[in-house]
């Protein structure tokens, strides 16, 4: 598809040091985009630099054909972002702010301020002064306010901070909704490795400024190593037999079991081999690597924050 948002080579340097080293990567309409790395990694600064709160040393970022560099106001008009908490006056209602807040944009009207009520399912209690509302309510209210203008990008920075697992479950509901419904793009940026597993359909990771990989979970779900464990009769023939027949794989005998790490899919290949050699098999067990095991392997042990 078609990317809406592009990055090429983009790189921050203050001073001599280099926080971000040219950054690229595309997303298309529609995609839930996470964006993972560890403490210092550059993940805010990019952000910063997507939505023009910080320049860039060099580089490019395009949304929708229109360079951030050269034609802002024109580029900021196909984005929609909440970095950090989403602001609102707590005094007046939701929909008073989202009044407010449709000002700034030409072209907002009334039918589309009640689209976007509906859409991020606030019918009920838009008309409360927003110091009532949850924080998760809050934050639903602050993704209305992004989406008013119709943006073809929405740049969410942390925005699962502080909710509790219904209010993250809610809002992950939701932000899948908008891409299905709106066709935006959303971009993530999270600490949370499992709600990211959930949401996104990508995600991007680096560190130190630069980019690692960016994966489709889909993909990493498919192909990734299965740690599987054998419960069989002899695993010293067992052992011998498999190192013969598969050269490709990691296997090793821990107490009276076999472990292996391959391909989920390999396992009734492996059984086979395994009872055709009159072999007894009391057990076969598989764990997939989550996204934080492959997270933890790729950074060397850094956590993201």
């Amino acid at each position: 598809m078609e990317p809406v948002l592009q990055l090429r080579n983009v790189t921050k340097k203050i001073g001599r040091r280099t926080i971000v080293d040219n950054l690229s990567f595309d997303v298309p309409a529609g995609e839930v985009f996470g964006f993972l790395g560890p403490n210092g990694a550059g993940k805010t600064t990019t952000i910063r630099m997507i939505v023009g709160l910080i320049s860039m040393t060099k580089g490019e970022v395009i949304v929708k054909g229109v360079s951030v560099r050269k034609q802002f106001a024109q580029a900021m008009t196909h984005i929609g972002a909440i970095v950090e908490n989403p602001e609102m006056y707590k005094f007046l209602s939701g929909y008073q702010n989202l009044v407010h807040f449709a000002r700034r944009h030409s072209g907002v009207t009334k039918q589309r301020i009640d689209e976007v009520v509906k859409l991020m399912g606030l019918q009920n209690r838009i008309h409360e002064k927003v110091k009532r509302y949850s924080l998760g309510m809050r934050q639903r209210l602050g993704v209305a306010q992004a989406i008013l203008h119709r943006p073809s990008v929405l740049i969410l920075d942390e925005p699962t901070n502080g909710l509790d697992p219904a209010g993250i479950r809610e809002l992950r509901d939701y932000l899948r909704k908008l891409t299905q419904e709106e066709g935006i793009a959303v971009i993530v940026s999270s600490h949370l490795l499992s709600e990211m597993e959930l949401m996104c359909d990508r995600v991007a990771i680096i560190q130190g400024g630069k980019l690692i990989v960016v994966r489709s979970l889909q993909e990493t779900t498919d192909s990734v190593q299965t740690r599987i464990i054998i419960d069989v009769s002899s695993p010293p023939l067992a052992y011998q037999l498999l190192t013969e027949s598969f050269k490709d794989m990691s296997i090793s005998i821990v107490g009276k079991q076999l472990e292996l790490e391959t391909d989920k899919a390999r396992i009734p290949e492996i059984a086979r081999l395994l009872v055709k050699a009159e072999l007894d098999i009391y057990g076969i067990y598989s764990s997939q690597k989550s996204l934080e095991d492959q997270f933890l392997e790729m950074t060397g042990g850094e956590m993201v924050v």
